[in-house]
């Protein structure tokens, strides 16, 4: 294991844990009462399958968080996505004395394990778990919920202003993203600090705070030229086909793209005399003959930057390599909206830093800032902008997305207590 026991743990801090109030000790033994009422919801939210694109058991999981939220004395609407053709999100609003910073907490209710998935139950070995969705984002709204638990208890809760939104599409998010994070996007906007409860990064036993998060930004990429007799390949007349003028693109993009903080890929290509692909752009078909030139070439990839800037300018440098002249061939490339970057900020540091005094005062290391290749995109990108945000305050896992996807059990206990400590001191901080 990468940490002690958690009774060890707590023994071995105890005069370190003279640092925190009362009522902080009240929510650190709360969270450790909880922790097999935690893991039964964790295994209770795993078996209900709500992959992306299955509505009803999103909705389910929905329902099921709707039932630890309300008595909490959370007012929670579903907002349902159907024009965007998803389940829904879950928004809850706990109005507490309006004097403190207000909170965002963030997580999503589905996974990328759809119902035709073979990897569908909870398995538990000790304090471990397997399970899809165990870790991103189930155990994160465990942790979610452990702590506004341990809030009560400790009679913190009360004071503090806090809306919650849980995405239903977060995994496969509906189009556009003008009305699939729109309730999101309002809740940055009314709020002072923004909370992520997706998956703790952890590397080499040291736990990491997760300031910034890359876009992930899709491209399409579509080369036509005239179809002729192979043996005039090259030729004034002929040209060189689309095939080999979209390789020269794609070699373009991978050598001359290349800066800090900047990833960019090809996912899936096809050519031939016909190529299409399917309405979800994720399967093509291709046909051709070795002795005809080819007359188009499809290709879908991704960039990934770390602000809207370098967004900018890379998606110029990739329009200007596009548009240079290809004998025979035209080419044109377009750009989905995706996930925007949520770039490091003062503010984002700021609160890690208060997260770090959270951690000294129940005796645990200090968090380094996780460098942003470590970590995909997700749903507060898309407050980014409006507020200041702190990633990475749900459970320890690892293989997430893939069959076997494991979450640590144990990290529960000092993820929920760090975050019912934070969010505490943060309800007692002026606007």
């Amino acid at each position: 294991m990468k940490y002690l026991p958690a009774a060890l743990l707590l023994a071995a801090a105890t005069p370190v844990l003279a640092a925190l109030s009362p009522a902080e000790q009240k929510m650190t033994k709360t969270v450790d009462a909880e922790y097999e009422r935690s893991v039964a919801l964790l295994e209770k939210l795993v078996n209900q399958n709500s992959g992306s694109l299955n509505i009803e058991g999103v909705t389910k999981v929905g329902e099921m968080m709707r039932a630890e939220l309300e008595p909490l004395g959370f007012q929670v609407t579903w907002i349902p996505m159907g024009e965007v053709k998803r389940a829904g999100h879950i928004v809850a609003v706990h109005k507490g004395n309006g004097k403190g910073k207000r909170m965002l907490l963030i997580g999503h209710l589905d996974t990328v394990f759809e119902k035709d998935s073979p990897f569908q139950t909870f398995v538990r070995k000790g304090e471990k778990a397997e399970g899809p969705g165990a870790g991103d984002d189930k155990g994160g709204m465990v942790v979610m919920v452990a702590a506004l638990r341990a809030m009560q208890a400790a009679g913190t809760l009360k004071d503090a202003d806090i809306e919650i939104v849980l995405t239903g599409d977060e995994e496969d998010s509906g189009d556009p993203h003008s009305i699939s994070r729109r309730d999101l996007v309002a809740a940055g906007k009314r709020a002072d600090a923004a909370l992520d409860f997706e998956a703790l990064s952890v590397i080499d036993g040291q736990d990491y705070g997760s300031i910034a998060r890359r876009s992930s930004i899709s491209w399409t990429l579509k080369v036509t030229a005239k179809s002729s007799h192979s043996s005039g390949i090259f030729t004034p007349s002929a040209g060189e086909g689309a095939i080999y003028a979209a390789s020269r693109i794609i070699s373009a993009f991978r050598d001359e793209l290349r800066e800090p903080n900047l990833t960019y890929n090809v996912g899936l290509i096809a050519g031939g005399t016909q190529a299409a692909f399917d309405a979800g752009q994720i399967r093509a078909t291709a046909a051709g003959k070795t002795n005809i030139i080819p007359s188009i070439t499809l290709a879908r990839g991704d960039i990934r930057t770390l602000s809207d800037e370098q967004s900018d300018r890379v998606e110029a440098k990739m329009k200007a390599i596009v548009g240079r002249a290809y004998p025979g061939a035209q080419a044109e490339i377009s750009f989905d909206p995706g996930y925007p970057a949520m770039a490091p900020t003062e503010g984002n540091r700021a609160l890690l830093q208060k997260l770090n005094g959270v951690n000294a005062d129940l005796g645990l290391k200090a968090m380094p800032a996780l460098d942003p290749l470590k970590r995909g995109a997700g749903d507060i990108a898309f407050v980014a902008k409006d507020v200041d945000g702190l990633v990475g305050l749900g459970t320890d896992s690892d293989g997430d997305h893939a069959p076997g996807e494991t979450v640590d059990l144990d990290s529960i206990h000092r993820q929920a207590k760090r975050a019912a400590i934070l969010m505490t001191r943060l309800s007692k901080e002026s606007r």
